[in-house]
């Protein structure tokens, strides 16, 4: 098939695009810098040059797929309700431009919020609340009862050796304040993937896709305490290990205080049935371990 992939040289885009490649399919990917357009390239994909804000490109680029594979999210935290209003235009844009067709859409949103303090099973549905204000899932649930195929899937902390997901933001707090902390007894619970294992899992979505919607859990860890990944970051980064209680989360944590003390476990296991997806990846503590501080 050939797929319109937006996100294409991100973290996960572009594990995609090569996990797509490897199986035989085409990648058209959406690329806002010349840099990125010659990474695509370099790999032979074919590079599609636009960004969410140009809806236009959003159409040209889906006019000549056989799918659609939106990746692309601006993680900007301090302007994430304008980007969640720029996914869901996006969103809205891809599916209109893929109506009337049998050509799937697949779409990515999060586990966090699904089910908090209990494990997230891909029958939850996401709930829509002020401090999350992304509606990914919701829009493709539109299109969806508007006759178009649609896949949703849920990411976790997506990690390898140099990136993972909000963990990452946790680092690069750790290391401007000179301690690694978490909230309270640090109990909570964050599921992980690793990101070549996110990769697959899209292109199983793509290439067994049913009439309606489906919801997938790209999870390879159902659920990681904080305070391990808290430990973690402080021995990596040489500072002490702390606990902090709730109402100093914000303060410390800044935007990433709505979730440090997020109980989000979830499961993938319908998904394996499903897909016969079988993540295979390392952990994170383990991709953590192994980084470079």
């Amino acid at each position: 098939m050939r797929v319109f992939v937006t996100g294409a040289t991100g973290f996960i885009g572009f594990a995609l695009s090569q996990e797509l490649m490897g199986a035989g399919h085409q990648v058209i990917g959406l690329a806002r810098s010349e840099a990125g357009a010659a990474s695509l390239t370099a790999i032979g994909a074919q590079a599609h040059r636009g960004d969410l804000a140009d809806l236009d490109s959003l159409r040209s680029g889906t006019a000549t797929a056989d799918a659609v594979i939106h990746c692309a999210f601006n993680h900007d935290f301090s302007k994430f309700a304008a980007n969640c209003e720029e996914d869901r235009r996006a969103i809205e844009t891809l599916g209109e431009a893929l109506e009337g067709s049998d050509r799937p859409l697949i779409v990515t949103a999060g586990v966090g919020g699904l089910a908090p303090g209990r494990l997230a099973t891909e029958e939850d549905l996401p709930m829509t609340v002020p401090h999350l204000p992304r509606v990914s899932e919701q829009t493709a649930s539109v299109l969806a009862g508007r006759g178009l195929r649609t896949s949703v899937i849920r990411l976790p902390q997506v990690h390898d050796t140099k990136k993972q997901g909000l963990v990452s933001y946790l680092i690069a707090i750790a290391r401007e304040k000179g301690v690694s902390a978490y909230v309270g007894d640090g109990r909570n619970r964050w599921c992980a993937v690793h990101r070549f294992d996110a990769a697959r899992l899209y292109r199983l979505a793509l290439e067994n896709q049913p009439t309606g919607i489906a919801r997938y859990h790209a999870v390879g860890e159902e659920g990681v305490p904080i305070k391990d990944i808290a430990e973690i970051i402080g021995r990596g980064l040489n500072v002490p290990v702390t606990s902090i209680l709730p109402e100093q989360a914000m303060q410390h944590f800044g935007f990433l205080g709505a979730f440090a003390g997020f109980d989000m476990p979830a499961s993938s296991a319908l998904t394996q049935q499903r897909l016969g997806w079988r993540p295979a990846g390392p952990g994170l503590i383990a991709d953590l371990e192994a980084m470079q501080f």
